[in-house]
């Protein structure tokens, strides 16, 4: 147990790491972005963690998926500046680091969803809330921060903390259930930025109602006061909630130390007035707090804190640490004392002594207040001192001490003890519970942050380092699979589950609260279960026994359960359990398995068991008496009786068995049985000598004892066996008188060559079959004097005993038996020879080992001591390396190597570098004496040695530093003066992008990393197959520590990649490892000629343009940027790259050529290693303009001088007028922002229900189907709007005796229509008319496109040359008024045109998002009263349909009977009480007919809704009868409150009958509109009103009445009703962004005919020499979303069938003026007079502008020459929907409109010379004469 009374002998002084319980691999972890990571958060009940660090902030689940991820920063900021940052006013303002220093969860309270709380470095600490559930979603954030909104410091490394409390709303007034939500702040002084923020303050979280601020520090929500911030800068360390009071811990200095500090407030207090700490003692001079956790210890909570010994008087914690636990409720005891004493008896203690004092430099002072003062006012009031400091600190011993850093604690209990887990800054996790402690590496180097937490099943503990997040397991008990292991780990976690033969925890295991059971890791008298005694130990093999075990520990079982025993792998044997002791029968002989080989026994383990658990196990030994024998053939009597086994043995029979008799009677019995020498027969000793010389005979004697048991007549023989083979020799035997035998074996001669000069060879003897045990060691000693003897001196020196000697005798000399020697044996030897001396030099140190090889170099070692010099000095053989005249060693000195230099030096710590060592003399002794050493660390020599230089490679080392070189030359060593190798940490790659190469390679990857300079060679390589290849590889190049450039390695396209890696010296890092991602090659880019036609030609290039270069799969592993072309000498910029095109803008003179052959410069592409010449290129000459006249050059600078003297007065006094302006934009939108703010929440509720709303709807489309009209209705609708019956619809109505005429005469005008110059003639004199009017353009315009739809590009060619004389006549006036509005049939024309071409892109993308914002609107719009007389609803976007009466209405179900087929079922409808019978039908028919388009639904009209109540109630329910009200002139329509209709009411919608009543309030026309009712229609003189009437004097006459809703509409709009505007703008946000983005996406490719139109514009703003890009800009506006996108926008029923009522068109407008406002190039600026809609989206519209700004550049810089797929595109179109076009009706049409307009028409015709050759007027005179009759002068 961790307790501060603990004996000192148990006390862990963590100096040798043991290591963690589990494997660190058991842990799972995950990189983060952001390092480093500060704080970590667990919310356990939602299973999510939120991470904070750098500019990152990342929620996960508990399993460590990154779930959400956030960029935080970094931002434009000064810690010396003020939020919002303005760059004029704040010149310090730079990109700056977002450092995360807080991360709360705040609970929600009731409906109000939690939030987790944010705050950061930036802007002076300001903070936000996201969403719990995603943490992209910003509840709350302010652009424009108060200075009271200041919370966190504002620099890097300066702490906050904080805590989040809740208590009662009193001071505001609230009742008993209000709650005020408040955060308490502790923050480190800081420097910069605003100085007089307190240590400690509070701030508001909730309620925040205006003009009251989220996270504000108010005057009436306290804060401690300080005299002198600078003078108390606390580093706040933790802050945590324990019971009514809120603690701060914190470090300070104190006079001249640091000492840490608890300090409390009663969470009750906004005054502060109970603010008292009191200083932290931990023994042994900790004094810097690191960490804190408050857990509980023994039942009773105590702050766990991890404290460092500061270093000096410094602030700056060293590695010496402790972790001292401080009580709670001894900590809670001296604060209470601080405060009564500074109450109630002036500071002073008992003793006179000073115990309390008032801190902080405040003016107050310790008083003597009533005693009873503390228990009166605990939290202190308004008349008693404060803030109160303890001067006795609160002491604790250490309970753990460590010499490296500790950095965060955490604890848990398990079993009754507390453990600590404690983080370092080495990176490492120790679980403490003296006196064990386990160590896991969890991130080496990085330190530990201080948010330890344990996961809420406290299984695992989540470690935070530099930029890693870690699940560590607290223990991983089922790693040990042994009762053993189990226990040895002492992990209180952890304990053996016996019964289920586990290490589990103690909750885990079934019986664990039996005895037994469970036996505890960490209980040091824990021991497994074993078997204390098993009997017999050991067993014959030849039979069976009863075994018995005796276990003292044994378990307790239930009645029906048993045990069995389990002998090895045999099956298992039932067990009869009798207390302790179990007995089990032994298996059968012939099941044991069979003895190992060379092995007289076998030990089988005897298991017991509990079903398949092994319970404990014991040894048993089943001997086998026969194999005693078998494994020792030359003695096997002696081994069977002195066998450890109960063996006896049967001579007669030759037997060794286990039984007590034998088959023949004698037995000799085991020694055990039979004390005293022993009876075996046996031949004890060797009579004769053991030494016997080859070559010459000799007798051998032997003496045996104990044969007499031998009675039968069998001869002996002596046995010799010399290397293998046995020689027999007759023997003779003779017996003694003290009963042994002398045996005399045959005289024998062995002839045998020995390979070494003495052999041990065996004898024994043999009585017949019978060999006769012979004593171990019983050997002859044969022996040849001339094996290995090759000189004199090897001869003298065989021992004496052998009788050799040197024979000077023929052939030659030689060592010999001297009884063989023919001639006088030598009596001395030759002198000594020497042949051979290695090496020839060796440094002056000596030390290297030198070999003289010779012969007759003595005798013996001492022969040659003294007499060997080398070099004329003495010195002293090694005796080792003495051989008898062959070799002598000895050590001498000759040369002195030198070493001067090394390169490089430093590399990393895995080695690898290869350093070139230089020197003289380096070649001295020999090279495998020669070594390097960087420090300990073998540097390997890899090349051959010369005098001059040696190079090796860096092994690892296992940290870095600098090391010195040395070298070894044998034990002589030498470094270089004054240098050193630096090993550096190993290189880090964090990202290698691109991650694509095409066969080529040289592609440059841009590698970016830590320590990438130490490498010495990198290279990038790539793995292929075939295995003969196997890799290619590219040197990288190093730009600086952290940059690297690599280009890929060039790959055969037949082979196969198989992978890519970095090769960083000793270093690998494969590509995957980087990121997951893995690197692919690609084939080749193809690029072809620039003039592909005739490939000899030069291209011809017009200066001004830019050369198009066509290809394949050019962008598939290349970016614009890599490509380089060159044209020439000089480059040819590259402007646009996509798949198949490169655009490059040359030089505007043609450069020189590179190539002496040709003059003309070539185009050359380079891509990586990829070089393509594609061609030759020759400038047009007549381009080139001439020179500028020196004379106007003057001029044209005088001019300029006075236009830019004008320009500078008229911009003074602009800025003037623009920065008043701005203020003013700047103020309104701030406005516009808090409003915002405070209706979020509402907002966030509406979408949630929308959005519930919309998934079900979301089914529906993905059912039946966005309700999409068919081609031709779409078509009608855009082509004729609002027309009763267009000609789409219409036949041709003539009578039958003309049909055939006219309709040939139809076709005659069809063909007229078809000739451009009719047509344009045509156009033009219409338009010239003055009766010809602006709907008359439009229809004809519309008549045309139905006309000419199957001749579709017919018609864009037209339309096209039509808009080229449209843009003649704008540009000679005002260019930027084109297209703005439908004043000629081209313009509407182009509206077709661009609806015909779009409706697939609606169809198939547009048309969804769109139909989902029409359904958000009629959602939220009918959630809300409507006014079914004016069309005014409560919730709308458009002030003018703002119902602005506060209306009393409350929502009502209403069950609606459906019939369905023949049954009818209950539907249940919400409506409100206030709706009129018509709406209320409205929504029935919405909910019934959800799924079906508009048109397909019974009209309102035709039904009666009928209220049914029991059998026979039934109600028929109208807008307007007899029970109506009528007040005056004014009646109201009836509504369900008028009729009573409770909630739940049962309806049905009927038929509806001839003679029904009532009056039908709307008018639905045929395109889907619905109006209310005009507001002056009467009826019966009577005025119809709903829910407000339209205007209280009906006298005003109607034009005035327009004026004064004019003047309504101008006036200031409340913030109330902007409220409700923002409150629905907010809901509809998602659904607008939705659409805009469908609409101006650049994800996907825009539609074919938007490109060719921009195109057409682009070409037309160049030929006119437009440049200015506004212009075209507004082309483009005003042809593609004002002419098409607003239309449809507006009027959704154009495109799907849907019913779009008043107060839904009101909302579309607003959204589509937006849509209008995103796309103008006007700066978007409100003030107090701008229109509301303009307000409701300030915000929006600058990123509006920007998408449209993207979309617009986007198409721009796109390849042009989409020609030819729109005239296949408009070939397409014209076939797929000319069927669905009435085209007589359409000419018949045009033709009334040539027959009003006819003379003019003719004459325009017949004045055209082109005209008259084609016969124009006389082929319209035919026309006419065949239509109508008309008599014409042909």
């Amino acid at each position: 147990m961790l307790a501060s009374s603990i004996p000192p002998s148990l006390l862990l002084f963590l100096h040798i790491l043991s290591p963690f319980s589990q494997p660190v691999d058991a842990s799972i972890h995950v990189e983060l972005k952001g390092a480093p990571l500060s704080h970590l958060l667990l919310d356990p009940g939602a299973g999510r963690i939120y991470v904070g660090g750098v500019n990152n902030l990342y929620q996960l689940t508990t399993d460590l998926e990154v779930l959400l991820h956030v960029k935080t920063g970094p931002y434009r900021d000064s810690p010396e500046c003020l939020p919002p940052i303005v760059l004029q006013e704040c010149p310090s303002a730079k990109d700056t680091d977002n450092y995360n220093k807080l991360l709360l969860m705040e609970t929600g309270q009731g409906a109000e969803p939690g939030s987790l709380i944010v705050c950061g470095s930036l802007f002076q600490g300001i903070c936000e809330k996201r969403s719990l559930s995603n943490i992209s979603q910003l509840i709350y954030q302010t652009s424009n921060p108060v200075d009271t909104q200041y919370v966190a410091a504002n620099a890097p490394g300066v702490s906050t903390v904080a805590v989040v409390i809740t208590t009662k709303n009193k001071q505001e007034g609230g009742g008993d259930g209000d709650v005020l939500r408040l955060m308490l702040v502790g923050r480190s002084y800081t420097s910069k930025g605003p100085g007089d923020i307190p240590p400690i303050t509070t701030r508001r979280l909730f309620p925040v109602v205006p003009p009251r601020r989220a996270f504000s520090q108010e005057e009436e929500l306290g804060k401690l006061v300080v005299g002198s911030y600078s003078d108390y800068n606390n580093h706040f360390v933790k802050a945590v909630v324990h019971g009514n009071h809120v603690y701060f811990l914190f470090s300070r200095r104190h006079k001249k130390e640091y000492r840490t500090y608890a300090s409390r407030l009663c969470i009750s207090d906004r005054s502060f007035y109970s603010y008292v700490e009191v200083p932290l003692l931990c023994q042994g001079g900790y004094n810097l707090a690191q960490g804190a956790w408050l857990g509980n210890h023994s039942g009773e909570p105590h702050l766990f804190v991890v404290m460092a010994a500061g270093q000096a008087s410094t602030p700056v914690a060293t590695n010496r640490s402790a972790l001292c636990v401080y009580g709670m409720a001894e900590l809670d005891t001296m604060l209470r004392r601080a405060q009564e004493v500074c109450y109630t008896e002036g500071g002073q203690g008992s003793g006179g002594k000073e115990e309390a004092y008032i801190e902080y430099g405040v003016s107050s002072k310790c008083l003597k207040l009533p005693k009873d003062s503390l228990s009166e006012y605990p939290c202190g009031g308004e008349h008693t001192p404060n803030p109160i400091a303890s001067a006795v600190p609160l002491k604790a011993t250490p309970i753990v001490n460590s010499t490296i850093q500790l950095t965060a604690v955490t604890t848990a209990t398990e079993a009754g003890h507390t453990i600590a887990f404690l983080g370092d800054r080495k990176g490492q996790l120790q679980k403490v519970t003296p006196p064990t402690c386990f160590t896991a590496l969890v991130d080496s180097g990085s330190a530990v942050s201080a948010d330890l937490l344990l996961d809420e099943s406290q299984e695992h503990v989540y470690v935070l380092t530099n930029s890693r997040l870690s699940k560590v397991p607290v223990s991983s008990c089922e790693k040990q699979t042994d009762c053993r292991s189990c226990l040895a780990v002492r992990d209180p976690y952890c304990g053996w589950c016996v019964l289920e033969g586990r290490c589990s925890r103690k909750h885990q295991c079934q019986r664990h609260l039996q005895p037994n059971h469970w036996l505890w890791s960490f209980e040091p008298t824990s021991q497994c279960v074993t078997v204390q005694s098993l009997q017999p130990a050991n067993h014959s093999k030849e039979e069976q026994t009863q075994v018995t075990l005796s276990v003292p520990q044994l378990p307790a079982l239930a009645k029906e359960e048993s045990l069995s025993c389990l002998f090895g792998l045999l099956p298992p044997q039932p067990a009869i359990v009798m207390g302790n002791s179990i007995t089990c029968q032994s298996p059968a002989p012939e099941h044991l398995p069979p003895l190992p080989t060379g092995s007289d026994h076998m030990i089988l383990p005897v298991s017991l068991m509990f079903g398949h658990v092994t319970v404990t196990m014991g040894d048993m030994t089943f001997y086998d008496c026969m194999a005693v024998s078998r494994l020792n053939q030359s003695s096997q009597c002696l081994a069977c009786v002195s066998s450890v086994w109960r063996c006896n043995w049967c001579p007669l029979d030759q037997l060794c068995t286990h039984n007590h008799s034998c088959p023949n009677q004698h037995i000799i019995l085991n020694h055990r049985d039979s004390p005293g020498p022993t009876s075996c027969p046996l031949v004890y000793d060797l009579q004769s000598s053991a030494l016997v010389p080859m070559g010459l005979s000799a007798t051998v004697v032997l003496r045996g004892r104990n044969l007499d048991v031998y009675t039968d007549e069998a001869p002996y023989v002596c046995v010799v066996e010399i290397e293998g083979s046995p020689t027999n020799l007759t023997a003779s035997v003779e017996k003694m008188h003290d009963n042994t035998h002398t045996f005399t074996c045959m005289q024998h001669q062995v002839r045998d060559a020995l390979s070494q000069l003495q052999y041990s060879a065996p004898v024994y003897l043999r009585r017949g079959e019978r060999r006769i045990d012979a004593s171990p060691g019983l050997r002859l000693q044969l022996y040849d004097c001339s094996a290995g003897q090759s000189d004199c001196s090897q001869c003298r020196a065989v021992p004496k005993e052998y009788g050799c000697v040197w024979c000077p005798g023929s052939p030659a000399p030689s060592c010999v038996y001297s009884r063989t020697c023919s001639s006088k044996p030598a009596d001395t030897c030759p002198p000594p020879q020497i042949i051979k001396v290695e090496p020839a030099s060796g440094p002056l140190e000596g030390g290297i080992l030198v070999t003289i090889t010779g012969s007759n170099l003595g005798m013996k070692y001492e022969d040659v001591v003294g007499g060997v010099t080398v070099a004329g000095i003495q010195c002293l053989p090694q005796s080792k390396g003495y051989k008898i005249s062959t070799r002598s060693t000895k050590m001498f000195t000759y040369q002195d190597p030198l070493l001067q230099d090394l390169i490089p030096n430093k590399g990393p710590v895995s080695g690898g570098t290869r350093l070139t060592i230089k020197g003289r003399q380096l070649l001295t002794g020999q090279t495998s004496d020669l070594s390097a050493f960087l420090g300990t660390q073998p540097c390997y020599i890899v090349e051959e040695v010369n005098d001059t230089q040696l190079v090796c490679q860096t092994g690892s080392s296992n940290r870095t530093g600098l090391v010195p070189v040395r070298v070894l030359f044998g034990k002589a060593e030498r470094t270089i003066p004054n240098v050193t190798f630096h090993y550096l940490e190993d290189p880090v790659i964090i990202s290698a992008i691109p991650a694509e190469s095409f066969y080529a390679g040289g592609r440059v990857i841009r590698v970016e990393g830590r320590n990438l300079d130490v490498v010495q060679q990198p290279i990038i390589s790539v793995w292929v197959e075939p295995l003969e290849v196997q890799r290619v590889s590219e040197r990288c190049s190093i730009l600086s520590s952290s940059q690297m450039t690599c280009p890929t390695p060039r790959v055969n396209p037949e082979v196969k990649v198989k992978g890519v890696w970095f090769q960083l010296d000793n270093v690998r890092v494969h590509y995957e490892s980087i990121k997951g991602k893995s690197f692919t090659y690609y084939p080749n880019p193809v690029l072809f000629p620039i003039n592909r036609e005739n490939l000899d030609v030069p291209f011809r290039f017009k200066p001004g343009g830019v050369i198009a270069v066509e290809g394949q799969d050019l962008t598939r592993a290349m970016s614009k940027e890599e490509v380089k072309a060159w044209l020439g000498d000089q480059e040819c910029d590259v402007k646009t790259l996509d798949s198949t095109h490169l655009y490059c803008d040359p030089p505007e003179v043609q450069p020189l050529s590179v190539d002496d052959s040709n003059e003309l410069p070539s185009l050359k592409v380079f891509m990586g290693n990829l070089q393509v010449d594609l061609g030759l290129v020759q400038y047009d000459s007549n381009s080139l303009l001439p020179a500028v006249p020196l004379a106007a050059q003057i001029g044209l600078g005088a001019g300029a001088a006075v236009i830019i003297l004008s320009v500078l007065v008229i911009i003074l006094m602009y800025r003037r007028k623009s920065k008043q302006a701005l203020r003013d934009y700047k103020k309104v939108l701030l406005q516009l922002e808090t409003l915002e703010i405070n209706v979020g929440d509402q907002c966030r509720k509406e979408f949630t229900d929308l959005m519930t709303e919309m998934m079900d709807l979301s089914s529906d489309v993905g059912g039946p189907g966005v309700p999409l009209l068919d081609y031709r209705i779409y078509a009608e609708r855009v082509f004729f709007p609002g027309q009763q019956t267009a000609p789409l619809s219409r036949q041709l109505d003539l009578p039958e005796s003309r049909r055939q005429t006219v309709e040939q005469g139809l076709q005659q005008l069809n063909n007229l229509l078809n000739n451009r110059l009719f047509l344009t003639r045509f156009i033009h004199t219409l338009e010239a008319q003055q009766g010809f009017s602006q709907r008359d353009r439009g229809y004809v315009a519309s008549l045309l496109t139905m006309a000419l739809h199957d001749k579709l590009e017919y018609f864009t060619e037209v339309m096209k040359s039509l808009l080229q004389d449209l843009v003649q006549q704008y540009v000679a006036k005002n260019p930027k008024l084109m297209l703005r509005r439908t004043e000629t049939v081209v313009e509407k024309m182009l509206t077709n045109w661009m609806s015909i071409c779009l409706y697939s892109f609606l169809k198939e993308v547009a048309g969804e998002p769109l139909y989902m914002l029409y359904r958000a609107i009629k959602y939220q719009v009918d959630k809300g009263p409507v006014d079914a007389v004016t069309g005014k609803a409560k919730r709308t976007l458009n002030d003018s349909h703002l119902l602005r009466e506060d209306i009393e209405y409350c929502s009502v179900t209403l069950t609606v009977l459906v019939k369905n087929g023949v049954e009818v079922q209950p539907c249940p409808v919400k409506v409100l009480d206030t709706d009129t019978i018509t709406q209320v039908k409205d929504k029935i028919l919405d909910q019934v007919y959800r799924g079906a388009p508009f048109s397909q639904r019974p009209s309102a009209d035709s039904l009666d809704l009928e209220w049914r109540s029991g059998q026979a109630g039934h109600l028929t329910l109208s807008d307007d009868d007899v029970t109506a009200v009528v007040q005056g002139r004014w009646k109201r329509l009836n509504t369900l409150q008028h009729y009573k209709v409770p909630d739940g009411a049962t309806v049905a919608l009927i038929p509806r009958s001839q003679s029904s009543g009532g009056v039908g309030v709307n008018q639905v026309f045929q395109t889907g509109e619905k109006t209310p009712m005009l507001e002056g229609e009467e009826e019966e003189g009577l005025r119809l009103w709903h829910l407000v009437k339209s205007s209280e004097d009906p006298e005003i006459p109607k034009h005035r009445k327009s004026s004064m809703r004019e003047r309504e509409r101008a006036k200031a709009i409340p913030e109330i009703y902007l409220t409700r505007l923002l409150s629905m703008k907010g809901t509809l946000q998602k659904f607008v962004d939705d659409v805009f983005v469908a609409i101006l996406s650049t994800k996907r490719p825009p539609p074919i005919a938007v490109r060719f139109f921009f195109d057409f514009l682009d070409d037309m703003a160049e030929k006119h020499g437009i440049d200015d890009p506004e212009t075209v800009h507004i082309w483009k506006t005003n042809s593609l979303p004002l002419r098409f996108w607003v239309n449809i926008l507006k009027n959704p029923q154009f495109v799907l069938d849907v019913q779009v009522t008043d107060s839904i068109d009101a909302v579309l407008s607003v959204i589509a003026q937006t849509f209008i406002d995103s796309c103008t190039t006007s700066e978007h600026k409100v003030g107090r007079d701008s229109p509301v809609n303009k307000l409701l989206y300030a915000r929006e519209i600058p990123r509006y502008k920007q998408l449209v700004e993207r979309y617009y550049s986007d198409i721009h810089s796109a390849a042009s020459g989409c020609y030819q797929e729109m005239n296949s595109t408009l070939t397409e179109l014209s076939g797929s929907f000319a069927s669905e076009m009435n085209n007589l009706v359409a000419l018949h049409e045009l033709y009334k409109y040539i027959n009003k307009y006819y003379d003019q028409i003719i004459m325009s015709l017949e004045e055209d010379s082109s005209g008259q050759k084609m016969q124009l007027a006389y082929r319209l005179q035919q026309v006419a004469a065949l239509v109508e009759n008309k008599v014409t002068d042909l």
